[in-house]
């Protein structure tokens, strides 16, 4: 169980790159559930390779700190993620809000920021997911 917003969107990424596509659809949000897909939550888990995550910043609070609170803004993760969509390479900038349900923390919507392609490096170039690695020995896998 997820204790915190960043260890649930943690792990829902691992989720996408693992393809455990009920996982994913599991910590949706009830309200934002009804208008998911496990079909095709699978889909696009399919049709993307995840290379790597960075969160940017977010709110380190436990649902017992949560709870405790009387402030009604809902809690945020704001990442970045890098993944493959079988053409391009891609980079997803969002800010996510979570909310608890049934003693857990669940993922109620985002807002992305940026979503774009981005271009193929030079097989010699450094990777995209910053591995230190050239690309070639690298994400090229992918292409």
């Amino acid at each position: 169980m997820a204790e915190t917003p960043e260890q649930l969107m943690r792990s829902r990424y691992s989720a996408y790159a693992a393809m455990i596509p009920q996982y994913i659809y599991a910590t949706y949000a009830e309200s934002t559930r009804k208008s998911q897909s496990l079909n095709e939550i699978t889909q696009w888990a399919q049709q993307t390779s995840w290379l790597k995550l960075t969160v940017l910043s977010s709110e380190h609070i436990t649902i017992k700190q949560f709870t405790s609170q009387t402030k009604p803004v809902l809690p945020y993760v704001h990442f970045q993620a890098l993944y493959f969509d079988s053409q391009h390479f891609c980079l997803m900038e969002e800010k996510s809000r979570f909310l608890i349900e049934n003693d857990q923390w669940r993922y109620l919507d985002g807002d992305i920021i940026k979503h774009s392609n981005l271009p193929t490096p030079k097989r010699n170039a450094p990777c995209l997911c910053l591995s230190g690695k050239k690309f070639k020995h690298c994400c090229a896998l992918f292409v």
